[in-house]
């Protein structure tokens, strides 16, 4: 990482998101289009709302992060993308019906002007969606391609500086990683022979990455992460983030699982349930696209409470995942958690929660913070794994070398220290300063 040399985001920033008529999307779009009209605040946003404490507390200096990093201003974001539906954002807005239409009538112009070019999809991947805007090819490197003229043809079009790709597209069914994604050449041998271990999310992670473009996964999928697009991004100077954003249940597991762990408190089980009726939900009810979701939301509490180092306290909980496919809910989720601990002298206790949210809501502002700060890991020339971005994901990419980091209080402290670093800024260790004189007093 070069700490000293972010280049200013001068011009404008594309941004080509892949399931453009989604749920989320159009809320994020919405969204953006009210506050670049001064009708919202972008509430949810770590990058807009959000301060960082630089140097000693004593100097009360908490700048906005938004002021303190050279960030792309909301304005000057260019937004384009794909879809398996042939309709302008508008009318995909209605159609979710996450917003209410007094608030998509004061954005209507900027929605119905948007609408999506042909995606890559094939209902093998997310078995219960079916589209008929999609790309024809002669084989999957042939489909890659296309998505790559996309991509220039979008940044000449609109004299855009640079690109971010982000796949807001359908949980894609599990597939684990295997020899044709270990090698670029593999990879793209793979894409020839229409290897059936190659969705189409990495088709467009792919591309992006040999077009120059940062690259963030908002699903669960594999996508970017597997080692021959690990090794294009690290090649090609690109940054990339993901997996799957950290939205609701997985969000209160963050906190409230490093609250036992900080306080000793052991755990027996922890069943969660989600009930929603969005078109998420709908995908989510194949059991194959399940089967990716719960990789992701089982793999947090593991890793947390360490098991292996605390056995005593985590070594035989047991951890249920479910999710139900419930259409009068819309995209209103609810997240339902038991989970049963235990104290001093094995008493047992218990926490229930009950959370009521709604999806899209809560994933638009993820959509902007990962816009922004991966922007700002590509003008800083920070490539491959964007670890410090583990903040905004429910199964953050790693190195192979490491473990993801799952607490939630310390990946906002990781992303911070990140941004500090940046900026020449001495990191926060939080160490008190009387306990740092007693230290050096002992050693004078």
């Amino acid at each position: 990482m070069e700490t000293n040399r972010i280049k200013q985001p001068n011009g404008k920033l594309g941004v080509l998101i892949v399931g453009l008529n989604g749920a989320v999307s159009t809320t994020f779009l919405a969204g953006i289009f009210a506050i670049r009209k001064g009708l919202a605040h972008p509430i949810g946003s770590v990058s807009q709302m959000a301060t960082i404490r630089i140097g000693k507390r004593t100097d009360n200096y908490f700048p906005f992060i938004k002021d303190f990093v050279p960030l792309e201003s909301t304005n000057d974001l260019v937004f384009g993308g794909w879809d398996i539906r042939d309709e302008n954002c508008l009318e995909a807005s209605r159609y979710a019906k996450v917003l209410e239409e007094k608030d998509l009538i004061n954005v209507a112009d900027e929605l119905e002007n948007l609408r999506p070019m042909k995606a890559v999809f094939d209902q093998e991947y997310v078995k219960r969606l079916s589209g008929s805007y999609v790309k024809e090819g002669e084989n999957k490197y042939d489909l890659m391609l296309q998505l790559r003229n996309d991509i220039k043809d979008f940044k000449v079009k609109n004299s855009l500086d640079r690109i971010v790709v982000i796949w807001a597209g359908s949980t894609e069914i599990f597939i684990p990683i295997n020899d044709v994604h270990n090698t670029k050449e593999s990879f793209i041998e793979g894409m020839k022979n229409n290897d059936t271990d190659i969705a189409p999310s990495m088709l467009y992670a792919w591309a992006a990455v040999s077009e120059g473009a940062a690259y963030i996964n908002g699903s669960p999928g594999l996508s970017a992460d597997v080692p021959a697009i690990i090794d294009l991004a690290e090649e090609n100077n690109i940054p990339i983030a993901g997996k799957d954003f950290k939205t609701g249940q997985t969000l209160i597991k963050t906190v409230i699982g490093p609250m036992l762990k900080t306080r000793m408190l052991g755990l027996n089980g922890w069943f969660s349930t989600n009930i929603l009726g969005n078109r998420d939900g709908e995908v989510l009810d194949d059991a194959s696209s399940f089967k990716t979701k719960e990789e992701s939301k089982l793999s947090v509490l593991d890793t947390v409470l360490q098991p292996e180092i605390y056995p005593e306290l985590y070594g035989n909980f047991y951890h249920k995942v479910r999710i139900n496919y419930y259409p009068p809910r819309g995209d209103n989720k609810e997240g339902w958690d038991n989970i049963d601990i235990f104290g001093w002298l094995g008493y047992p206790m218990q926490l229930k929660v009950n959370f009521l949210c709604r999806d899209s809501i809560l994933a638009a502002p993820i959509m902007l913070d990962l816009i922004l700060f991966t922007d700002l890991a590509l003008r800083s020339n920070m490539k491959g794994i964007q670890d410090w971005l583990s903040l905004f994901f429910k199964s953050p990419m790693h190195s192979q070398n490491s473990v993801p980091e799952h607490d939630l209080f310390i990946q906002m402290m990781k992303l911070k220290n990140t941004l500090r670093k940046l900026m020449n800024e001495d990191p926060i260790t939080h160490v008190d300063s009387n306990a740092t004189k007693i230290y050096e007093d002992c050693y004078e």
